[in-house]
């Protein structure tokens, strides 16, 4: 854990400042490939953290995709970061987080209030335009975080209401793809039940605590799954099309906790 501190004060966190600084340098001239910077900050925590990340299938790149996926730790974003250029949807709480909010933002996070049943229509409306601009969008659709054994039922609202957001735009369909996030290994042994609570963050756990299991607990591994995308049109049942996202994320998720045959672990590419 020692040398993971003094690695992070002397090398990720000026790393991360300096990229910090040519993203934002970025998205004020409008660069197009502005998320290679975060992609590069992602790896460069992801390899702070231990985390060697596999992949398995590939994201949809042919038309507008909204990837939904289950949702474990905070480690997932970097994880997923590193390897795709998209923009997450989150809890507007997280916006509000001191440096991790400001963090977010940089790579246009879109930040929803569930609280508020009438921002699901905002939400959509940003959802749609991130879409229609070529860039992915990932939604955690289970609405929280879970130790991942299981996928909890998916919320179909957001779902529906990018449906509603195509209109706008004028499209008239799109990718659903679903993707499943499985951490598989800790210190190269198959991870059990028990060790999955110092990388999981549920229920009333404190950040604090949670950076701490996971900087001490060593190597862990962890395989981002692409499924089969979905097409959808305008007036596909959003709850039918939910639904089998779910299922399918399911069956991607049991699949690797029951250790099926991985390709190596890399390195994500910039």
């Amino acid at each position: 854990m020692i040398w993971r501190i003094v690695f992070l004060i002397l090398v990720t966190l000026p790393g991360l400042l300096l990229l910090i600084l040519c993203q934002k340098i970025a998205l004020i001239l409008r660069v197009k490939n502005w998320n290679f910077f975060p992609k590069l900050a992602h790896g460069l925590l992801c390899f702070n953290l231990g985390l060697s990340v596999n992949q398995i299938g590939e994201p949809a790149s042919d038309k507008p995709t909204l990837l939904v996926s289950n949702h474990i730790s905070w480690m997932d974003i970097p994880a997923i970061g590193s390897l795709s250029a998209l923009s997450f949807v989150a809890k507007a709480e997280v916006g509000r987080w001191p440096v991790v909010g400001f963090l977010a933002s940089l790579q246009k996070t879109i930040f929803v209030d569930r609280t508020r049943k009438t921002d699901t229509g905002r939400v959509a409306d940003e959802m749609g335009e991130r879409m229609s601009d070529g860039r992915a969008v990932l939604l955690f659709a289970e609405g929280t975080s879970d130790i991942g054994l299981h996928v909890l039922p998916f919320r179909s609202a957001l779902v529906g209401a990018t449906q509603a957001a195509m209109k706008n735009d004028a499209l008239s369909e799109m990718y659903i793809q679903p993707m499943a996030v499985a951490y598989t290994h800790l210190n190269g042994l198959p991870i059990s039940t028990a060790e999955r609570s110092k990388i999981a963050w549920v229920g009333d756990m404190g950040i604090e605590d949670n950076i701490g299991d996971i900087l001490s607990c060593g190597k862990k591994s962890v395989t981002i799954m692409y499924g089969a995308p979905i097409l959808v049109k305008r007036d596909d049942d959003r709850k039918l099309v939910t639904k089998k996202a779910e299922d399918a994320v399911r069956a991607m998720l049991v699949a690797l906790n029951r250790q099926m045959t991985l390709p190596p672990a890399h390195s994500p590419k910039a």
